[in-house]
């Protein structure tokens, strides 16, 4: 038994290394500017501490076991201002001007002529506000759409405590304080999916606040853009006019909006076009009609503590109605 704990143990290193090498979250496959420029600049200062470390364990090695000749040019006193004093504050202040310089380009006045995006961070979720070059405000939620080739300008706030918004395959972390906009340039070389997370313990179901950047070509994103500024879809057959009708029966619509329709409610996520998202509940399931029930009746067991609570109301004919109309949201 011991050995089967020290081995899990053992293993537990390697396993998070691998976590942080998956592709969709992964800092060492950047796929924006930014992100570019960080992993630059990472790689920089690791090879830097590398030949520092290297030159530190060399030095120890002769401290303990050279002859007294080489101790003795260790100990002289040139070699400790040089390699002790001036070898630190040149290196360093060398270091500090390039990360300037490097993470200074491409700055924040990109993308203020573009789209712009304000992401709000909630408890647990985000709200996605599209702000379109014509003034047109497009809401949607807990994942964003951007376009390739193309500086898009996030503007970052939080509704209640501070959220810290990441997606290391695209930029650097930036805080979401209440009552202050911050702002950042994504700007993604290549179509894609990338998965981000909040960053700053958020109390509560922190840990499943996620949510997912997708990268399109911008005629996909002009057509997508367009088709979500429309109102939902009108339900065509049975099992759709019964969901939608358990919708507005159950007040859904004093939480949740779904243009198009009498649902108006603004604390929790809009639901107008749901059904085309990547995913559901701010990543943390796939977004199909099985995924819609299971959160509906159990989600405080799938997200604990969350700030929807469960409905086991309806009959298992009724969860299926809901959950085919809110897929036919598309």
């Amino acid at each position: 038994m011991r050995d089967r704990s020290f081995q899990a143990f053992a293993a537990l290193p390697v396993l998070l290394i691998v976590a942080g090498c998956v592709d969709v979250q992964s800092a060492l496959n950047p796929a924006g500017g930014e992100a570019e420029r960080i992993h630059t600049l990472s790689w920089i200062l690791i090879i830097f501490c590398s030949v520092v470390f290297l030159g530190v364990a060399i030095a120890t090695i002769i401290a303990l076991f050279g002859s007294h000749r080489w101790r003795q040019r260790l100990a002289g006193e040139r070699l400790v201002i040089g390699a002790g004093l001036i070898f630190p504050a040149a290196a360093l202040s060398a270091l500090l001007g390039y990360s300037v310089v490097i993470m200074g380009i491409a700055g924040s006045a990109e993308g203020e002529d573009g789209l712009r995006i304000s992401v709000v961070g909630e408890r647990w979720w985000w709200r996605v506000i599209y702000i379109a070059r014509d003034g047109r405000r497009i809401e949607s939620a807990n994942e964003l759409r951007v376009p390739t080739g193309q500086p898009v300008r996030l503007e970052l706030t939080s509704a209640d405590v501070i959220h810290s918004f990441w997606v290391p395959k695209l930029a650097g972390k930036l805080d979401m304080i209440p009552g202050r906009t911050n702002t950042l340039t994504l700007s993604v070389s290549e179509p894609g999916i990338s998965r981000g997370q909040c960053a700053e313990y958020c109390g509560g179901a922190h840990a499943l606040m996620s949510f997912f950047v997708i990268a399109m070509p911008p005629a996909d994103f002009e057509t997508w853009l367009a088709r979500e500024s429309e109102p939902a879809a009108v339900p065509v057959d049975e099992a759709e006019i019964q969901g939608h009708a358990l919708f507005v029966q159950s007040g859904c619509g004093a939480c949740h909006t779904v243009r198009g329709t009498d649902a108006s409610g603004t604390i929790a996520p809009d639901l107008t076009h749901v059904g085309n998202r990547h995913s559901l509940a701010a990543a943390t399931l796939p977004n199909n009609a099985e995924a819609f029930a299971s959160w509906i009746r159990d989600n405080q067991h799938i997200k604990p503590e969350n700030l929807m609570p469960p409905y086991e109301i309806y009959t298992e004919r009724e969860l299926g109605q809901l959950a085919t109309y809110l897929e036919s949201l598309r």
